[in-house]
């Protein structure tokens, strides 16, 4: 596949991302476990068929140490036995907020009460702004087509 547009030359693309990657990396100092974060990224990612990001984020949390069983699970989330509640509550939160067409109302009030069990105001905050910047990652990089597996974890850290 080749890419629409080559967003890491583009000067314009390039300072725009900055700033996308910015938000994504303030949420590290809330206290949302990065193995939970690395989780959510990967099932929005999956969610809307962004290559890159799963990737991506495949790599990076394996690279982090996650296991390839959770890894390959994450798709089917509520069979597994391998997620944490917490995980589940936040894996249920992005698949929600991930979908918000599919469903009348945005997220059910019983999926954010499940998160808040597990979550403190500013976890919560970092799983929704987390939920976001993915999103928003997913469409800038399915819009341009950009291909897969090239990335190495880490490379933009």
């Amino acid at each position: 596949m080749q890419a629409r547009l080559d967003l890491l030359d583009n000067p314009h693309a390039s300072r725009i991302l900055k700033h996308f990657t910015a938000a994504g990396r303030a949420v590290q100092d809330t206290g949302l476990p990065d193995s939970t974060r690395e989780l959510v990224l990967l099932r929005v990612s999956q969610i809307n068929g962004c290559a890159f990001c799963v990737d991506m984020h495949t790599k990076d949390a394996a690279a982090a140490g996650e296991t390839a069983q959770r890894l390959h699970l994450v798709a089917a989330w509520r069979e597994a036995t391998v997620f944490t509640d917490a995980e589940r509550a936040a894996l249920d939160l992005a698949e929600h907020g991930t979908r918000i067409a599919d469903g009348a109302g945005g997220v059910p009030d019983e999926v954010w009460a499940a998160a808040t069990k597990h979550y403190a105001e500013s976890q919560l905050f970092a799983l929704v702004a987390t939920i976001a910047t993915i999103n928003a990652f997913n469409r800038l990089n399915v819009i341009t087509q950009q291909p897969a597996g090239w990335y190495q974890p880490g490379q933009f850290a």
